[in-house]
């Protein structure tokens, strides 16, 4: 049974919070500026780490931004063995995440019933009103 806390779940929590801050601080691609690291997971024996990132911008090129992170993976690898303390520095895997931007069409989607509801009932109730 894996442990609540296993080392690559810590080592992941890390890699996400520094390549965060890669990405904020010491980039000045425009591509990376909203861009969010929403999650990393990092295989048992380190070797590999998917990153899963957010675009809070929907107007950007998923696949251009997705270009620039796998050319960037090199100098991230490197910014992270100076960063942490580990033996082995995973091979990062970029992974768009596209859940947030589900979600949101989701909510959207759910606002518009809901006001069509609202219309119709009020429709409804000017109806009913006429007929007393």
């Amino acid at each position: 049974m894996p442990k609540d806390f296993s080392r690559a779940r810590r080592v992941g929590e890390q890699i996400q919070r520094e390549i965060a801050d890669m990405l904020q601080s010491e980039s000045n691609d425009p591509r990376f500026k909203l861009l969010t690291i929403s999650a990393v997971e990092v295989a048992n024996d380190l070797a590999y780490a998917k990153v899963f990132y957010t675009l809070l911008d929907d107007s950007q090129d998923a696949d251009n931004v997705q270009q620039a992170l796998v050319k960037a993976s090199g100098f991230m690898r490197k910014q992270l063995a100076k960063r942490m303390s580990l033996r082995i520095v995973p091979n990062l895997r970029f992974v768009y995440d596209k859940s947030i931007a589900y979600g949101a069409s989701l909510s959207s989607l759910i606002d518009k019933a809901i006001e069509q509801d609202k219309k119709k009932h009020v429709e409804e109730d000017n109806d009913n009103a006429g007929k007393d």
